[in-house]
């Protein structure tokens, strides 16, 4: 599957109309939930239950009967996705919440499918044929969705962000393989100094987007509070401290694009660690910089990159992989603030290259696991897949590329 994006530009009217949409998603959705919550537990609520209820929504409230049959199913999807992540959460006896499906209060997106909608022929605009009002809106984008067939067009979202509108087209294609410009074998070992060291002694630099950043988003936030509740001024000074925000979560997504389709162009060959980024941020003194660095966006795209250029990747649990030698496998304990690597032997490296060579032997000692990702995409919200679990999503290539 392949995701082009584009910016809409219409009148405030279909705007208007989007938003409204966007909120019947939404109460459908919630409805679902409800629907669910209340049915006896010997009912099978399944995905046909609820497109039934959906059906019988449409019947009931004039608004819902307004938008597009195939978007209401797609909404009540989104409440099966809800219900059946719980139960597989406690059939997996996961720790912790289970993850109990709740009331959604900030929905952005509409996802039609193959009906409700119709591409202009020769130009690129798209009118969006349901009762809703939003009509015939322009496409604003470098990409060329006229020269792909209509029906490879499996699913049509209109997502609202903070900078406006925007139109994305999940598209069936095959993905194009490239080749490698070199063979090497690489282990990674990800920080907070440098976004990734490697066992080649190269450290990539942590740009440190959030932190650069943070003063500009600082101030923005202060001018919120400084605005009467309920004026448009206020409103204005949100929409600004929004921008920031998406403009920095924009560039992480980049940069890591960047760097880890230059990591798989290059090696035949990637280890890397396989680390719970969900339990370190729970780490209050280094969460922002952990984030900050985006570690999970980079490993998403290294997986993605390693099908383009069918480079294997393994993920290796990095236990060890800092206190143990790479040349004679002794430990070295040593902290955190310690960031040169010395044995009694004479081996003398950086932390970082150290743990790196020894994630890549781990991988070189053992058969690992192929971490591929056969779809191509970083997370997936396309047919027969998780629908809304991420809904600001880009063409999954970098335009720069």
């Amino acid at each position: 599957m392949l995701v082009l994006e584009y910016k809409i530009k219409g009148f405030k009217l279909q705007y208007q109309a989007i938003d409204e949409a966007i909120i019947t998603t939404q109460f459908i959705r919630n409805k679902a939930i409800r629907y669910w919550m209340d049915a006896p537990r010997e009912a099978n609520i399944n995905k046909i239950a609820l497109n039934n209820y959906s059906t019988a929504l449409r019947k009931e409230f004039k608004f819902v009967e307004e938008l597009n049959s195939m978007a209401c199913q797609s909404a009540t999807e989104r409440a099966v996705i809800a219900i059946d992540r719980f139960y597989g959460n406690c059939k997996g006896k996961i720790p912790g919440k289970k993850g109990y499906p709740r009331f959604q209060k900030d929905n952005r997106s509409v996802e039609y499918k193959t009906s409700g909608w119709s591409l202009y022929p020769t130009k690129r605009r798209i009118t969006f044929t349901d009762q809703k009002g939003i009509g015939e809106v322009k496409l604003l984008g470098k990409w060329d969705i006229n020269t792909y067939p209509v029906k490879s067009i499996k699913r049509v979202r209109l997502v609202k962000k903070a900078d406006g509108y925007y139109c994305q087209f999940a598209i069936k294609t095959e993905s194009l393989s490239e080749s490698r410009i070199a063979d090497d074998e690489v282990g990674l070992d990800v920080g907070l100094e440098y976004s990734y060291s490697d066992s080649n002694g190269h450290h990539q630099p942590n740009p440190r987007l959030l932190i650069k950043a943070e003063k500009s988003i600082k101030h923005a936030q202060r001018q919120i509070y400084k605005k009467e509740k309920g004026k448009n001024q206020r409103r204005k000074a949100i929409q600004r401290y929004a921008r920031k925000h998406l403009k920095v979560s924009r560039q992480r997504s980049e940069h890591a694009k960047r760097i880890a389709r230059n990591v798989c162009k290059a090696s035949a060959l990637v280890v890397y660690e396989d680390l719970r980024v969900k339990n370190m941020v729970k780490n209050h003194c280094l969460a922002k910089s952990i984030n900050d660095v985006s570690w999970g966006f980079f490993r998403r795209w290294l997986e993605y990159f390693a099908v383009k250029f069918n480079t294997k990747v393994v993920a290796i649990n990095p236990r060890m992989t800092s206190q143990k030698c790479s040349d004679c496998g002794a430990i070295v304990k040593k902290s955190l603030s310690t960031r040169t690597h010395k044995c009694s032997f004479g081996c003398e490296l950086q932390r970082d290259v150290n743990a790196a060579k020894n994630i890549l032997n781990l991988a070189k000692a053992r058969d690992g696991q192929s971490q591929r990702n056969a779809t191509g995409l970083a997370t997936s919200t396309l047919l027969g897949e998780t629908l809304v679990e991420q809904v600001a999503r880009v063409k999954v290539e970098s335009p720069c590329l």
